[in-house]
């Protein structure tokens, strides 16, 4: 597992010089260091595109940014591009190239020893046994990545398990992977149909940042890329504050949430027990921590839901102090409810195994 990156996307052929300028400099503000480039559409002559593309690829990599540019065997016949020689795109001063359709495995296999040191992305939206291929060709690991796709069209994106599945198979040999999350507000994407650009459908109308926490979650995605453009500035901020190496849920207290308990949620670095049981999350250090600080009853009376958080209170002996999780619902006056998680997060549970870290913001 390498650092964990963000990225925006690009579309020069929607779009103006100048605010793709902005764009890039406003996600260089929040920490975005990777641009996925459309190059499936080109306009004008091979120069016109040469020159339109390595404007803004140097305003990127001034920025501190990596370029891969998305390309299709359509555009190598319009261009006059031949895959034995990527001399074009090492001009075009791009980290990389994205293949949007696979070859024969040799073929990729080549272009990844490729003298010019581009990066060969792979499409990893597909469980046949196209990485093994490549491999099995001798292919120079280092400089192969992996990139899922994204789905414009409402309904088309990955199933979760599906998604597992083709990440798993890049996952074995370590390679670098990315996958799309969608803005919200951004209305641009290489087609003329835009429902945001995804790659799993389960995401494709969550708050960005939940997006980034589910694609992250399962411990099979490096990059975490915006698939639209262009996303606002609340949500390139969201991104940029969201934990990317552990769960960070965003918790709703209760009214009468104290002290204590806001310390307990908010300030140890939890992790679940190793000797897990269905009915709750358990992290059982704030108990031995704060075991000697008072914690009145208050919000212990009700049936508690999925997703609510509790703390024991005076009534729990041994256990006061301690914090859990509803994974199931029951009640227990020994246990005070102090607040939710967000309902768009509750799905994150899933992924919080035995010895798993998390954290609360407030």
């Amino acid at each position: 597992m390498t650092m964990r990156q963000l990225g925006l996307s690009i579309y020069p052929d929607h779009s103006d010089f100048e605010a793709n300028k902005a764009y890039l400099e406003l996600g260089h503000k929040y920490g975005f260091t990777r641009i996925f480039m459309s190059m499936l559409e080109v306009k004008g002559s091979v120069e016109e595109t040469k020159a339109e593309y390595q404007k803004i690829i140097d305003v990127g990599n001034d920025l501190g940014y990596q370029t891969i540019l998305d390309v299709s065997p359509r555009i190598f016949d319009q261009l006059g591009i031949s895959y034995s020689d990527l001399k074009f795109f090492s001009e075009l001063h791009c980290a990389g190239i994205r293949l949007d359709q696979g070859f024969d495995g040799a073929t990729e296999a080549m272009l990844s020893y490729n003298p010019y040191g581009l990066i060969i992305e792979l499409n990893m939206s597909n469980n046949v046994d196209y990485l093994n291929n490549i491999v099995s060709y001798q292919a120079n690991t280092s400089y192969l990545y992996g990139c899922h796709n994204f789905y414009p069209q409402v309904g088309t994106a990955l199933p979760y398990d599906f998604f597992v599945e083709c990440s798993e198979r890049f996952r074995k040999y370590n390679i670098h992977s990315a996958a799309f999350v969608a803005s919200q507000v951004g209305n641009m994407g290489p087609w003329n149909v835009n429902d945001g650009l995804p790659t799993l459908e389960a995401d494709r109308r969550l708050p960005i940042e939940v997006q980034a926490k589910h694609l992250w979650a399962g411990g099979l995605i490096d990059d975490v890329i915006i698939g639209n453009a262009y996303a606002s500035e609340e949500e390139l901020a969201a991104l940029a504050a969201i934990d990317r190496y552990q769960i960070q849920f965003h918790l709703d207290f209760v009214d009468d949430v104290n002290e204590i308990e806001k310390t307990v949620a908010l300030t140890p670095q939890h992790f679940r027990r190793g000797d897990i049981n269905r009915t709750v999350i358990r992290s059982t250090m704030p108990r031995v921590t704060y075991k000697d600080v008072p914690n009145a009853p208050h919000d212990n009376t009700e049936v508690f839901q999925k997703g609510d958080v509790l703390v024991g209170n005076d009534g729990f002996g041994i256990y006061k102090n301690e914090l859990q999780i509803v994974l199931e619902p029951h009640a227990e006056p020994r246990k005070n409810k102090i607040g939710s998680i967000s309902p768009d997060e509750v799905m994150l549970l899933d992924f919080i195994k035995p010895w798993s870290k998390f954290r609360f913001i407030g």
